[in-house]
């Protein structure tokens, strides 16, 4: 694996992790919103570290971006108030599973039409049937699981 690989394997490694510290953050207090603002709030701080380490002059390049670009963020904060209210109820190992469902068929999308300035990949039978075997294989794991 190169160290791209590794680093997009820690990232989903952290997503159900995320979602079970958040979804019990958001329990013991009472507000899963709370849970999501004090998440955003330690993101924000990681960030702006990073930010400064790296070169804090691409902040003067935001401005002017396609208005489109900021949906990133209505996104990411979708997810985290979702799986905070949803997981404690519906269970982090549920969650994930549609989580990663609908990234399967999203990333498909991107990647076969190349949206986002991505890189068109196309969906070739192959490509088809190597999604469907990690959809079914998820669904494995939750039966698995029952």
């Amino acid at each position: 694996m190169t160290h791209h690989a590794l680093i997009m394997f820690a990232a989903g490694v952290g997503i159900p992790i995320l979602a079970a510290l958040n979804a019990r953050l958001g329990a013991n207090i009472g507000g899963p919103a709370a849970a999501a603002l004090v998440l955003f709030t330690v993101a924000l701080v990681v960030a702006g570290a990073a930010t400064a380490l790296t070169g804090p002059a691409a902040l003067a390049r935001v401005v002017g971006q396609p208005w489109h670009l900021f949906g990133a963020g209505l996104l990411i904060a979708f997810y985290v108030l979702s799986v905070t209210w949803i997981a404690p109820a519906f269970g982090v190992g549920n969650a994930v599973f549609f989580v990663l469902l609908g990234q399967l068929v999203s990333a498909a999308l991107i990647d076969q039409f190349g949206l986002f300035g991505a890189k068109a990949v196309v969906l070739s039978p192959m490509r088809v049937l190597g999604l469907a075997t990690m959809a079914v294989g998820l669904a494995l794991t939750q039966l698995a699981g029952r």
